[in-house]
């Protein structure tokens, strides 16, 4: 009885404060069951999650997708029964064309990481052969917890292959032993200034000091906001992130849109020549892509002049971020494959496309993207969000808010303790050894030893609502 009555009172109080506040006119109109829409609109997200969308509905990344990053990565199985679920009809579809004597492969003795072709800054002093065809994207210390970027640095180790830290600088957790390639933006932390300029002093001494650090990469654009200035939340910017950035007491961390370095494309080959020549080691730019014109003038540039970039990562708009206005990620900027079409075509035309090493980033950690992805003319694959994936997120889209609920994207300290990187520095190394099997089983059903082998004429794409299949050649209209 006495709880009923304290039921009772709390819901009178309730009904009271929801009638006389103005903050929000349905729980005004409808005091206490109001609030129910605000919860439903909540846990919205995982509802259809998990009981409304079909496998291959839900964005960013589909149910089928999802299952088969997580089932790798437990060593569960990943297969599919009764038959594909995929609609063959749905625009830009495509189709690998399989060989009629496809190669004989003991599957299991598959040397697995798959070896890249190409050495990195073959002509630089200290040139870097990655050990694996698909590496770890950049992915920010302060974006990310640090229990996350040291589990898949841990786990990069045991693959084999590199992690790349994102424009956050190098913190303690990305010195686990894996390689690393060093990532700044505009807003160079970690190698700053302290009025938030560049500085090549500290960019030496940073590589000098870390002999792990194989390859510079400077960020120009992110594929899912281009040219936007972004900001760490402030509930994100820990003390231990700002002294991992460079930032002074009371700094908020912002990169900017653009870059102070430098500002044109001649200004930014000469950057990258300077880098290079203090630290020795390749450098490479990631960018999205757009207008075509600052493309141009850098194939020129390097074609003239045999210098430039010593690979370059493009990044399509489905690639992910921590935080970013809506209207950046629905609409600014090129999906992969168009934007990496457009770059790799002007290279071609140069003649100059085989002396730089090729990286593809945009959703591509399956095995017939990555395909897609070399026969366009990829050397190797970046993945950001599969990775994250394999260590145990569950695409909750709350990265920007600081409540990641698995740990992986907040700096809660109580939520980062679930997150053991031993265990999950393994489940990310399941996942990419079986990515790569995965990968070679088509390679070989296909009629080819590696990947890069295949080229635009061995893909066929829906062209059209009636129209015949068309292979990548006719569609890009470019051949490799």
């Amino acid at each position: 009885m006495n709880a009923l009555f304290i039921l009772i009172f709390i819901l009178l109080i309730i009904f009271i404060h929801d009638i006389y506040q103005a903050k929000h006119s349905i729980i005004h109109n409808y005091p206490i069951i109001g609030h129910f829409r605000y919860l439903f609109e909540k846990i919205g997200p995982e509802l259809r999650q998990y009981f409304i969308e079909n496998n291959r509905e839900g964005l960013p990344f589909n149910r089928s997708q999802r299952s088969y990053i997580y089932a790798s990565s437990k060593k569960e199985n990943n297969n599919e029964g009764f038959g594909s679920d995929k609609d063959f009809s749905d625009p830009k579809h495509f189709f690998i064309e399989s060989s009629f004597f496809p190669k004989k492969i003991n599957i299991n003795s598959v040397e697995i990481p798959i070896k890249p072709k190409k050495i990195i800054g073959a002509n630089r002093r200290n040139p870097y052969q990655p050990q694996s065809i698909i590496n770890i994207s950049g992915m920010s210390f302060g974006a990310l917890s640090g229990a996350a970027v040291d589990a898949m640095n841990k786990g990069a180790k045991i693959a084999n292959c590199y992690q790349v830290t994102g424009e956050g600088g190098l913190s303690k957790y990305h010195c686990g032993g894996a390689d690393v390639v060093f990532q700044f933006g505009t807003g160079y932390n970690g190698v700053r200034n302290g009025n938030g300029s560049f500085s090549l002093e500290k960019l030496v001494e940073l590589v000098h000091t870390h002999s792990f650090i194989k390859m510079i990469e400077i960020k120009i654009h992110q594929g899912a906001k281009p040219g936007a200035w972004s900001v760490l939340p402030k509930n994100k910017l820990t003390e231990e992130i700002r002294i991992t950035r460079g930032l002074r007491k009371g700094d908020d961390s912002v990169s900017p849109g653009h870059h102070t370095a430098f500002s044109n494309t001649n200004e930014l080959v000469l950057f990258i020549e300077k880098i290079s020549k203090f630290t020795g080691l390749p450098v490479g730019i990631k960018c999205a892509v757009g207008k075509l014109d600052g493309w141009y003038e850098l194939a020129e540039i390097m074609s003239k002049q045999n210098i430039g970039p010593d690979y370059i990562v493009i990044d399509g708009a489905e690639g992910g971020t921590g935080s970013a206005k809506g209207s950046f990620v629905d609409h600014v900027g090129l999906p992969f494959a168009e934007a990496f079409s457009s770059v790799y075509k002007i290279f071609k035309e140069k003649e100059i496309a085989d002396k730089v090493t090729w990286i593809g980033s945009g959703k591509l950690g399956f095995p017939a993207q990555t395909i897609f992805a070399m026969a366009l003319g990829c050397d190797m694959i970046n993945i950001g969000r599969e990775s994250m994936m394999s260590i145990g997120c569950i695409q909750a889209q709350q990265c920007h808010l600081n409540t990641c609920p698995t740990g992986i994207a907040t700096q809660n300290k109580w939520k980062q303790s679930g997150l053991n990187p031993s265990l999950k520095s393994v489940r990310f190394y399941n996942y990419l050894r079986q990515l790569q099997k995965d990968i070679m089983e088509i390679t070989a059903s296909c009629g080819y030893n590696h990947p890069s082998e295949f080229k635009t004429k061995d893909i066929k794409i829906n062209s059209g609502e009636g129209k015949p299949l068309i292979t990548l050649s006719e569609y890009f209209k470019y051949s490799n």
